[in-house]
C-alpha cells in the first residue's frame, strides 16, 4: 500500500476532512495515478449529501488528471509516466458502449456509484482499520493518489495544456460542450438558449461557438458570469431576475423561438420556460441535477406534440472520452475552447473554502491541487 492525502466525506452536509489514508496497489485492470489536479463538481456534493445513496466515509472526486505511477496486471497501452485525464467508468462491451455512447452503459450506475470494486466489493482506501469507499466514477480523485480502472484513463500528450487543469474535461466541461456538440448536435446557423452560466453552461457556450451557432443566448443571474459568457461568444445575455416571463424574453430576441435549449440549472421552472421558448421541432437538453430527487416538470402533451418539441436527458455530453477529450484539447490549443479561463486553483487542503467560493459565485470552476 501507498500513503496518500485525501479529502474524505464522512457526514452528509458537513465539511470534508483532509486525512492521510492508505491506498491499494493497482489490481488487475487498474492503474495508480498521482493526481496533479482534480475539478470540484456539484455532483461530488450531491453524493456527499446523499441525494442518491453512497457509502460513507468516501473519497469522492471524478475530474482527475495526473501521471501513472503503477500499472496492474493485464493493462495494455499505458505505461508508468503517462499523462492522463480520468473519465467515467463504462463496461466497453454492452450495446451502448458499442455505439460509442459509454455514458449510457447498461452498468453505468454500479460502475460509477457503488463505491467499491465490482469484482469483489473491496475498497481501495483505508483509514487505520476502517475501509473508505473508493472508485467514485471509477476513480475517487480527491486525493494525491487514485486507483482507477484502466478504461477510465485517457492518455494525452505531455505537451497538452497544464496537466493540473485538464481534469474537468473528464466531466463538467465535457458535459457542457458535448451536450451541444454531440447530444443536441447544434448545426451551424442555429439558435440556442443556455440556462446557467456555471462551468457546464459556459462550456456549452464555447461548444455552441465551435458548432457555428449564430444566436447564443446565456441566461444567468450573476452579472460577472454573464460578462464571461459574452467574452466567450454568447451573442445575448439575460438576467432571469430582471424578467417576469423568461420565455418571452428569449422570444424577444428570436421571435420564432430557438432551435435548441440547454439547461444546467436543474430548476423545473427554468426548464419549463426553456420549453416555452423553443421553436418548431426544437430540442432542449437537460444536464442540471435538481435540488430534490422528486423534482418534475409539467408538460402539456399537445403543446409538445404539435411543434415536435423534444426533451433530451444528457449524461456526460453523449461523449466517448477516448475521442472527445483529445478533441477538446485540440480545440483549446487552437484557441477555440479556452476552458482554463474559467478555472481558479486551490490546495486540496482548502477544499471546503473552494466549495464555499464556488457556491457564492466567487469562482466559476475550482480545481484542487493535492
Amino acid at each position: 500500500m501507498t500513503q496518500c492525502t485525501a479529502a474524505v466525506a464522512r457526514t452528509p452536509h458537513q465539511d470534508f476532512s483532509v486525512e492521510t489514508l492508505e491506498v491499494d496497489a493497482p489490481r488487475a485492470g487498474e492503474v495508480l495515478v498521482k493526481i496533479a489536479g482534480v475539478g470540484l463538481c456539484h455532483t461530488d456534493l450531491v453524493f456527499r449529501d446523499q441525494f442518491a445513496p453512497y457509502a460513507l466515509p468516501a473519497v469522492l472526486g471524478h475530474e482527475g488528471a495526473g501521471t501513472i505511477e503503477a500499472i496492474g496486471e493485464g493493462v495494455e497501452g499505458l505505461a508508468v509516466g503517462d499523462s492522463v485525464v480520468l473519465g467515467f467508468s463504462s463496461c466497453g462491451a454492452c450495446p451502448r458502449c458499442d455505439e460509442g455512447l459509454p455514458s449510457y452503459c447498461r452498468t453505468f450506475v454500479p460502475l460509477n456509484y457503488a463505491g467499491m470494486r465490482m469484482e469483489d466489493g473491496s475498497q481501495a482506501y483505508r483509514a487505520a482499520d476502517q475501509a473508505v469507499a473508493s472508485h467514485f466514477f471509477g476513480q475517487s480523485s480527491f486525493a494525491s493518489h487514485a486507483i482507477t480502472r484502466a478504461r477510465n484513463v485517457v492518455k494525452i500528450s505531455e505537451h497538452a495544456a497544464p496537466l493540473a487543469l485538464l481534469g474537468p474535461l473528464g466531466c463538467g466541461f465535457q458535459t457542457g460542450a458535448g451536450g451541444v456538440m454531440r447530444s443536441l448536435a447544434a448545426r451551424a446557423g442555429s439558435s440556442i438558449a443556455i440556462f446557467g452560466g456555471g462551468p457546464v453552461g459556459l462550456a456549452a457556450v464555447m461548444g455552441a461557438v465551435i458548432q457555428g451557432c449564430t444566436t447564443i443566448i446565456l441566461v444567468e443571474p450573476i452579472a460577472a458570469r454573464r460578462d464571461v459568457g459574452l467574452d466567450l461568444g454568447a451573442t445575448h445575455v439575460i438576467d432571469p431576475a430582471a424578467t417576469d416571463d423568461l420565455s418571452a424574453a428569449i422570444r424577444a430576441i428570436v421571435p420564432d423561438g430557438v432551435d435548441f435549449g440547454f439547461d444546467s440549472s436543474g430548476r423545473p421552472e427554468v426548464i419549463e420556460a426553456g420549453l416555452g421558448a423553443l421553436g418548431s421541432h426544437g430540442a432542449i437538453g437537460l444536464v442540471g441535477v435538481p435540488a430534490r430527487p422528486e423534482a418534475a416538470i409539467s408538460v402539456n402533451i399537445a403543446a409538445l406534440m404539435t411543434p415536435g418539441h423534444r426533451i433530451i436527458g444528457i449524461i456526460e455530453g453523449d461523449s466517448d472520452p477516448q475521442n472527445f477529450i483529445p478533441e477538446l484539447i485540440a480545440h483549446h490549443a487552437a484557441g477555440r475552447f479556452p476552458f482554463d479561463r474559467l478555472i481558479k486553483t486551490y490546495p486540496l487542503s482548502e477544499i471546503n473554502a473552494a466549495i464555499a467560493a464556488q457556491a457564492k459565485g466567487e469562482c466559476i470552476k475550482a480545481v484542487l491541487l493535492p
